[in-house]
């Protein structure tokens, strides 16, 4: 009779756990980089809160017709990988943990964070 009833409560549980929306889905925190405008102006671009496995082409830098930006930090709680093409395509990329970052001579036009 008891076993039913802890079956019950742990068939309740993972119900709960499987409906809830998953909070670990974005990144917490910041992710920055700098880029130079079309008019040749230095600019600082920035991702608040980034959501966790999708690819984000970064504004001002994503193109190929635009130069790639540089610089980025990582200032989130997330593994974030950069990639020298767009669309996180390519085999050039780089991987900046939590709160690390990178000198200007990394160059980047997108990231994914894990």
């Amino acid at each position: 009779m008891r076993l039913r009833h802890h079956v019950a409560a742990a068939l309740g549980a993972l119900t709960l756990v499987v409906t809830l929306p998953n909070a670990a889905s974005a990144a917490t925190g910041q992710f920055r980089y700098t880029y130079e405008t079309g008019e040749g102006y230095e600019a600082v671009g920035f991702l608040n809160n980034p959501r966790s496995g999708e690819c984000v082409s970064l504004s001002g830098a994503g193109l190929d017709a635009l130069p790639p930006a540089y610089a980025p930090k990582n200032l989130t709680n997330a593994t974030a990988t950069v990639f020298l093409a767009a669309d996180c395509e390519g085999d050039v990329f780089y991987t900046l943990r939590p709160g690390g970052g990178a000198s200007e001579r990394l160059e980047v036009r997108s990231v994914v964070f894990s």
